[in-house]
């Protein structure tokens, strides 16, 4: 059996490989289209916006695997609970408000995706216990008398 730290990292990784390819797959798109003056022009806070959030599941990765128990289950919270509403919000809330949105069904897919995994990384960080989380640190550390693991 996986323990939690192992799980949510592996997520992290699945999030930030969709999140990576969907921007990728935009890029192409912008660049195939016939009129690239029509292409959007971030201005250089929504660029700065956008390398945070994409920092955060870069940085969980690693986060999920050498933080303790309590700043792990806090930090994959906060984080699960960021990148979910900012992408469901995103992605989601102007299509239902009548908004045009210049997203194209590929990037939608992943977007649902994206926003299932992180909501998955919340729900996985919310119920995690510190029974859990003791149980596994035991068995990495092992049996001191013996020097073997225990399990």
């Amino acid at each position: 059996m996986h323990d939690t730290k192992e799980r949510l990292s592996l997520f992290w990784i699945f999030a930030l490989l969709n999140y990576l390819y969907a921007d990728v797959l935009a890029l192409f798109a912008i660049v195939g289209s016939p009129n690239l003056a029509d292409a959007p022009h971030l201005p250089p806070w929504a660029l700065w916006g956008s390398a945070v959030l994409m920092e955060i599941p870069i940085a969980m990765i690693v986060a999920c695997r050498l933080l303790p128990f309590r700043a792990n289950r806090l930090a994959n919270i906060i984080a699960g609970a960021i990148l979910t509403l900012i992408n469901g919000f995103l992605t989601f809330v102007p299509p239902l408000v009548g908004a045009r949105t210049p997203a194209l069904p590929e990037y939608l897919f992943f977007a649902t995706i994206e926003t299932v995994c992180t909501s998955v990384i919340f729900w996985q960080a919310w119920t995690w216990s510190g029974v859990e989380a003791a149980v596994s640190s035991e068995r990495i550390v092992g049996n001191p008398e013996t020097g073997l693991p225990i399990g």
